[in-house]
């Protein structure tokens, strides 16, 4: 354990992990409902890596779906890292912090993806490392969000996946969820203990599922364990979200991605969908049409639970089957229940 854990657990959060995924929960938050604005979460699903040296942006430009060679320090970027099959391995969001890139996410994908783009490194003037004892993250969401952070940013990045730094650290502007404004502020585990205080005077602190719920409702996915390999980037809108440029050089699995863009009406997408259930709904878990009921349609790729009866959750699904009934896990599993993206499923020009 490191001083941060143990500073959040002095703070009554509960951190428990289970194949290298972090979850937090708080023992004083709302049993029954999840947070949904004004609150302040530990990001502790998300793992860090940070790429140095004179090669680290050529090398990762060649690896990731999205340009690395011309990020700005002002910015953020989606990116995905694919097999040469073009099946996503993991999503990220990429950031520069001074003569570094660091690249987050999914935790339990760390360790393995680390020690993959390494064995690609060869000959360039570039190192991957853990940045997790390093740096932490929080997720703040809601209209307090801003004089929370106040005393350490006297501005925050208005437009989304701007990114704003100081010797206090980065925040990031992410897209609104629930209509209402999110950022991530990446610091020093000391800055976040003497921070902490103060934010939870203005916020909530809230657990895992509350960040979870939030891009969900964002339609921003997420590749986890239980769906590495599962989707071209297409299937689950990440082109739509800025994560992919098709102008760019090469990468493992770029063919594919290109061609699945360029060769016709995509028939495969992400939508984000309700259900009803006060039982345990996982990444991975597929999902059937009464019509078809011995193939699956498509696949849970996040989730996260809405309250004691509702999970929300992100799913890949054929977009012929969306207009039937769908369910979990079998033809006579719970229902899914369609919702509204934030932004318009288009087709490739």
């Amino acid at each position: 354990m490191t001083i941060w854990p143990d500073f959040l657990t002095q703070q009554c959060a509960r951190i428990t992990e289970e194949d290298g995924a972090s979850t937090i929960a708080f023992a004083h938050a709302n049993a029954t409902e999840t947070a949904r604005t004004n609150f302040v979460t530990p990001l502790v699903h998300l793992g860090l890596i940070a790429a140095t040296g004179e090669d680290a942006p050529t090398f990762l430009h060649s690896q990731l779906t999205n340009d690395v060679a011309h990020l700005s320090q002002n910015e953020a970027r989606l990116a995905g890292y694919c097999s040469p099959k073009g099946r996503l391995m993991a999503s990220m969001l990429i950031w520069k912090q001074e003569d570094r890139i660091l690249l987050q996410l999914a935790r339990e994908l760390q360790p393995a993806l680390q020690k993959r783009l390494s064995m690609f490194v060869l000959r360039s003037k570039a190192k991957l490392t853990d940045a997790n004892e390093e740096l932490v993250s929080l997720g703040l969401v809601g209209p307090a969000a801003a004089s929370a952070l106040l005393p350490w940013f006297a501005e925050l990045p208005v437009s989304i996946y701007d990114k704003i730094s100081s010797e206090a650290g980065t925040v990031i502007r992410h897209a609104n969820a629930f209509g209402i404004p999110r950022y991530q502020w990446i610091t020093t585990p000391a800055r976040a203990i003497e921070a902490w205080p103060h934010l939870v005077s203005i916020l909530q602190a809230a657990g895992s599922d509350a960040w979870k719920l939030a891009e969900i409702d964002g339609g921003i996915p997420h590749i986890t364990t239980a769906t590495q390999e599962k989707f071209v980037p297409q299937m689950i809108n990440f082109e739509l979200l800025g994560g992919v440029n098709f102008k760019k050089g090469c990468y493992p699995g770029q063919e594919i991605v290109a061609r699945s863009q360029y060769l016709g009406k995509l028939k495969r997408r992400m939508l984000h969908a309700r259900i009803a259930t006060d039982g345990a709904v996982a990444a991975g878990t597929e999902i059937f049409t009464s019509e078809d009921p011995d193939q699956p349609c498509g696949m849970v790729v996040n989730t996260a639970r809405v309250d004691a009866q509702q999970v929300d959750c992100l799913v890949e699904i054929k977009l012929a089957a969306a207009d039937a009934s769908v369910h979990l896990g079998a033809a006579d599993g719970p229902a899914l229940a369609f919702q509204p993206l934030p932004y318009e499923l288009t087709d490739p020009a």
